[in-house]
């Protein structure tokens, strides 16, 4: 089976709490704070493979969690980084964020790495919150949460060239008799369930990839068929050879398959619609194929490239693999484009220390990540802590969001849940 669209979640580890201890020796009564920072959390990356093909693995296991960073020890003592995670993905996978579909990376290289996930932070242990006027904080930081979030890994073929063209009309003869590759071939539809690669050699030192793709029907764009996996993948080719059966002998026109199968690629993406083509008539041994063939260069010879050939026969097979060849060299490679700054302004977003202040009733909430984290890192038993508290959410604007919304004293307050009388 072939697999070229998965869905998986991406967990990143969390960073490591920073330690609250003091130093405690013989001879040494005020040996002061001496916590170590946490860890970092592991991260999650995937790396582009060219052993792998499929995304099968990802349709059984879809769910990918790196290590916790360990918390930090007393002495100083720093804990460990979490293990990253690193994730194997075929050469040519696009990855996408589920919930915008914003293209957040594309792996087109073998050893290619995306960080889909960052590792949190490690907490800083009370050492690092001494001060002249704070000697013995009893507080520390804990680490930040990881990165966690839904991408969809896109497969997409990197061929040179596609083959296209409705079913059984010898695109994979044409592939087994210009590569070295052994498609299945039969004379039946759908004999080419997943899409098969070949190198087609010109000279020395000078070959290209040519894909031979499932064939194409009616209401493809719309998913009918084999269509969408077969359009996904003729978005990387930078040249078609759109093979039309010259016989007829199925009873089709091939006239009026060219302009359906064109429909088909307008309607999934105008992109594939202005790549460049060229027409390959093939069956031209077959009885009737020269009538069709006269029928076809009249109706496109003014637009695009024809080429006469027979699969079977080897006829005019050197010419196509040539001409095909010396468009390529004229034609740019196309690269999935990816905005740098959308992506960095959406993690920025997913990272964002967001901070949300409101009122219920006679009810004033104040909540968000980082509102989450400064709770964890305070002790409100210790009154430097809470000092060092109630300063962050006068810096961080709390205080005055509270004061707009209409807080006064004695008024009930809530930040993630700990309640408090404001105070101004």
């Amino acid at each position: 089976m072939f697999v070229d669209i998965a869905k998986i979640t991406v967990k990143a580890g969390k960073g490591g709490n920073g330690s609250v201890a003091f130093r405690r020796e013989k001879y040494i009564p005020m040996g002061g704070p001496d916590g170590g920072d946490g860890g970092d959390g592991g991260s999650v990356i995937l790396v582009a493979d060219e052993g792998l093909r499929t995304l099968m693995d990802f349709r059984y296991k879809k769910h990918y969690q790196a290590e916790n960073g360990e918390d930090g020890r007393g002495k100083k003592q720093y804990g460990a980084d979490g293990k990253d995670l690193y994730v194997k993905v075929p050469v040519g996978t696009l990855i996408k964020d589920e919930e915008t579909g914003i293209v957040l990376a594309d792996l087109k290289t073998h050893g290619q790495e995306y960080v889909a996930a960052r590792g949190g932070r490690g907490g800083k242990g009370n050492v690092k919150f001494k001060s002249s006027i704070r000697r013995t904080p009893r507080f520390a930081q804990p680490g930040t949460k990881g990165e966690e979030r839904v991408i969809v890994l896109e497969l997409k073929l990197l061929a040179d060239v596609g083959l296209v063209g409705f079913p059984n009309v010898g695109k994979s003869t044409i592939l087994a008799s210009i590569t070295s590759a052994k498609p299945k071939i039969a004379n039946y539809h759908f004999t080419t369930l997943k899409p098969n690669l070949g190198v087609v050699s010109i000279e020395e030192g000078h070959s290209y990839v040519l894909a031979d793709i499932p064939g194409l029907i009616e209401g493809a764009s719309e998913g009918a068929g084999l269509g969408l996996d077969f359009l996904r993948h003729v978005e990387r080719t930078r040249l078609l050879l759109h093979v039309l059966d010259a016989s007829g002998h199925e009873g089709r026109d091939p006239v009026e398959d060219f302009y359906k199968i064109n429909e088909e690629l307008k309607q999934y993406s105008g992109k594939l619609s202005e790549k460049e083509q060229i027409l390959v008539l093939n069956k031209m041994d077959l009885p009737g194929a020269m009538d069709n063939a006269e029928r076809i260069i009249k109706e496109f010879s003014d637009e695009y490239e024809i080429i006469q050939v027979s699969a079977a026969t080897g006829q005019g097979l050197d010419l196509l693999k040539k001409r095909a060849y010396e468009r390529l060299l004229q034609i740019e490679e196309e690269i999935e484009f990816v905005d740098e700054n959308v992506v960095e302004n959406l993690l920025d977003k997913k990272e964002r220390d967001t901070i949300v202040v409101r009122k219920e009733d006679d009810y004033y909430l104040a909540e968000g990540d980082f509102l989450e984290r400064l709770v964890a890192s305070t002790n409100f038993d210790d009154f430097e802590s809470f000092s060092n508290f109630q300063k962050v959410l006068i810096d961080k604007g709390v205080i005055q969001k509270l004061k707009d919304l209409g807080a006064k004293e004695g008024d009930l307050i809530s930040v993630c849940g700990v309640e408090f009388d404001f105070v101004e």
